[in-house]
């Protein structure tokens, strides 16, 4: 299956592209993506440990299964006031 993956702000700089299509076999998981991008993108792993992952507008856990055709958000988490 196929899934779209947009990376937010912090984690664009340390990838070629600020949108990548990413390949999984059905069934797949947040976590299986998360694998499958730091395996092809080993700049990105450290920053994977701490991403909040969103499906549909909503934050989702890495056990989440995807659909093909989703679009993921990955989004490194903000602190301050």
């Amino acid at each position: 299956m196929t899934v779209r993956v947009r990376l937010g702000a912090g984690l664009a700089r340390l990838s070629a592209a600020p949108l990548k299509t990413v390949q999984l076999a059905e069934g797949a998981t947040v976590g299986d993506l998360f694998a499958r991008l730091a395996e092809d993108e080993p700049d990105l792993a450290p920053a994977l440990r701490s991403v909040l992952p969103v499906v549909a507008g909503e934050h989702v856990t890495r056990d989440q299964p995807l659909a093909d055709g989703q679009e993921v958000a990955l989004l490194l988490p903000v602190s301050g006031g």
